[in-house]
């Protein structure tokens, strides 16, 4: 298949602006386009893979990607698909996230010198050379108002009450967002020879204005795509999750927490994901599809999805984390991971406190680990579980009810994990 068909038998084209010619387009040459990328946050989330690995697909196509990081309308904030004005971020916050979103793009796309290099940009480094005034008379003339009032996010709230813009209407500061996106298109067209734009389909609006304030400004002619929303079956966003969403950060979702969430994506959404978000091929993918038919309690679609993403996400060594927690917490043996860790693999298991002192001397007697944690409610059933075999420390058995608790049997600075049975966990933490 070409880039444009494969794209489309992988659900990633919802709309373009030359649906008859966008595929010889493509096809004639290397062309240079974009995605921008909103910073929030100081890390991308599960959201953002969407155009970042589109970004990534063009490239390895042969084109050559420009990622923008929103350091000016970053600023504003964009008003599409928001009910209410966001908070503005501080300069200072700003910066901080645009440089972590650098850091991570790394390792989507390959920045190395040559033809198909990718760029990471950042849109204040124009925007902000403006003055007010400048930006009026230069890019402003061009751009009608009633482009602008068309605009879906802008109709479904002008109508609100215009006294209390940040809680019911839109500011004329949420109202300028689509020319500052608009002229970042025709930026990237002057400085780089950009003609294409890639994003949501939530981006439609923003995209076509961009496209016509080229063409007024000009003369150019540029184009653009929009892929369809990362969501589940339910309408509801991927990527969410009741602690909140699924970061590409290490340090705000861990690679565990991550291969999880994959491993336990729905069946109706797992060949979705493999299709939009993963390079496997189409013959690999029709196989898991079929296998999830027939066996879906195996989930393979899933446990394939949970490994491509964490590898990519956060390489080999990420991945071993994840599956070595995952062994864990189905009665591998503990051993050299830190209370966080600890933490995040036993997050829904039922926790109890202990003094550190407890653990001194001749130690914590197993009758009163047990039933302070939840595991037993007397020294007897305790006794009972450990002449069954099914008292553990750690994820090791426990021979003798005598057994005393010491520093030596915790699992990590704080923590001991204790087990009852096959899967009934509790922790202590001793502090």
């Amino acid at each position: 298949m070409d880039l444009l068909s494969e794209l489309r038998w992988r659900g990633l084209v919802h709309q373009t602006t030359d649906d008859a010619n966008l595929g010889n387009w493509l096809g004639d040459k290397s062309r240079t386009l974009y995605a921008g990328f909103d910073p929030t946050a100081d890390s991308l989330h599960v959201g953002s893979l969407l155009p970042l690995l589109l970004l990534r697909r063009f490239q390895k196509a042969g084109h050559a990607p420009i990622a923008v990081v929103g350091g000016a309308t970053g600023m504003i904030g964009d008003p599409s698909g928001k009910s209410a004005e966001r908070n503005l971020l501080s300069v200072d916050a700003l910066q901080a996230n645009v440089e972590g979103i650098r850091n991570q793009m790394q390792k989507f796309l390959d920045f190395s010198p040559g033809s198909h290099a990718a760029r990471l940009v950042n849109n204040h480094d124009w925007i902000g050379k403006f003055s007010f005034l400048e930006f009026l008379r230069d890019v402003g003339k061009n751009f009608p108002v009633n482009v602008m009032l068309a605009k879906d996010s802008v109709k479904s709230r002008i109508g609100r009450d215009e006294s209390e813009a940040s809680s019911g209407g839109i500011s004329y500061t949420e109202f300028s967002y689509m020319l500052l996106q608009a002229y970042d298109f025709v930026h990237l067209n002057r400085a780089f020879g950009c003609e294409l734009q890639i994003g949501g389909s939530d981006q439609w609006g923003n995209i076509t204005a961009g496209i016509d304030l080229g063409r007024r400004m000009h003369s150019v002619q540029l184009y653009g795509m929009t892929s369809p929303l990362l969501t589940k079956s339910d309408g509801s966003k991927m990527g969410k999750t009741e602690s909140g969403a699924v970061w590409l950060s290490p340090d705000r979702t861990s690679p565990y927490a991550f291969y999880q969430y994959w491993v336990n994506v729905d069946d109706a959404d797992a060949g979705t994901c493999l299709r939009m978000l993963t390079d496997l091929p189409p013959a690999e993918i029709e196989a898991l599809d079929a296998s999830r038919a027939d066996d879906p309690a195996q989930r393979a679609s899933q446990k394939r999805l949970a490994e491509e993403l964490t590898r990519l996400v956060h390489d080999e060594s990420g991945l071993s984390a994840a599956r070595r927690a995952t062994e864990i917490f189905f009665g591998a043996e503990i051993a050299e991971l830190d209370d966080r860790q600890l933490g995040e693999i036993f997050a829904d298991v039922p926790s109890s406190e202990l003094p550190a002192a407890k653990l001194s001397g001749d130690g914590l007697t197993l009758g009163e680990a047990f039933t302070t944690a939840g595991l037993a409610k007397s020294n007897g059933e305790v006794r009972r579980t450990v002449e069954q075999g099914g008292a553990y420390i750690n994820n090791r058995r426990v021979e003798s009810f005598d057994t005393r608790l010491t520093t030596a049997h915790l699992a990590s600075a704080t923590v001991m994990v204790l087990r009852s049975g096959r899967k009934k966990y509790a922790l202590l933490r001793f502090v």
